[in-house]
C-alpha cells in the first residue's frame, strides 16, 4: 500500500517545474522563464525532426511556469494538476525550438475570483513552440485545474 503522503502535497511542498526529473532528462534548457529544447538525436523521431512527445513537454512545461509566474503569491498553497492539453503541430522542428506562453487578462481576474470564492478554478494557457527564425512549430493549450491546499 502507498502512502497518501506519497501521492498527494503536502501544505508548504514547493516545487519548480524544472526540477521534474524527466525535463532534466531531456535537457530542456530555461532562462528568464522561458523554455528552450536543443535539437540533438535524444528527442529526434524517425524523420530527424524534434519528436511530437518532446514538442507537447516543452509546452506543457512552459505552461507550467507561466502558471507559477502569474500566480507567486500561491507557491505551496495550491495543488495544481493538467485537466486538458491540446497540441497543434504545424511545421516540423528542424533546429533548436523555443516555447512562448500567454493567458487572457480576463482569464486572470476569472481565475483570481473563482479561486477566492470557491478555492479551486481552472485556467486556459496559450502555448507557441517557435524556432530559431521564429517559425510557428507548434501551437498548445492547457487547462489547468488549481485547487486550494
Amino acid at each position: 500500500m502507498i502512502e497518501q503522503t506519497a501521492c498527494w502535497p503536502s501544505k508548504g511542498i514547493t516545487l519548480n517545474v524544472v526540477d521534474i526529473p524527466f525535463i532534466h532528462y531531456i535537457e530542456m534548457e530555461e532562462k528568464s522563464s522561458q523554455l528552450s529544447l536543443e535539437y540533438k538525436n535524444s528527442v529526434l523521431n524517425h524523420v530527424r525532426t524534434i519528436h511530437a512527445a518532446a514538442q507537447f513537454a516543452l509546452a506543457e512545461t512552459q505552461s507550467g511556469i507561466h502558471l507559477q509566474n502569474l500566480f507567486p503569491e500561491l507557491e505551496g498553497k495550491v495543488l495544481p494538476i493538467i485537466r486538458d492539453g491540446q497540441i497543434k503541430y504545424k511545421k516540423p522542428a528542424k533546429g533548436k525550438i523555443f516555447a512562448f506562453s500567454s493567458t487572457e487578462e480576463e482569464e486572470v481576474d476569472r481565475f483570481e475570483s473563482r479561486l477566492a470564492k470557491r478555492g479551486r478554478v481552472s485556467l486556459q494557457i496559450r502555448v507557441e513552440i517557435r524556432d530559431i527564425d521564429c517559425i510557428l512549430i507548434s501551437e498548445a493549450i492547457f487547462t489547468w485545474f488549481v485547487q486550494m491546499l
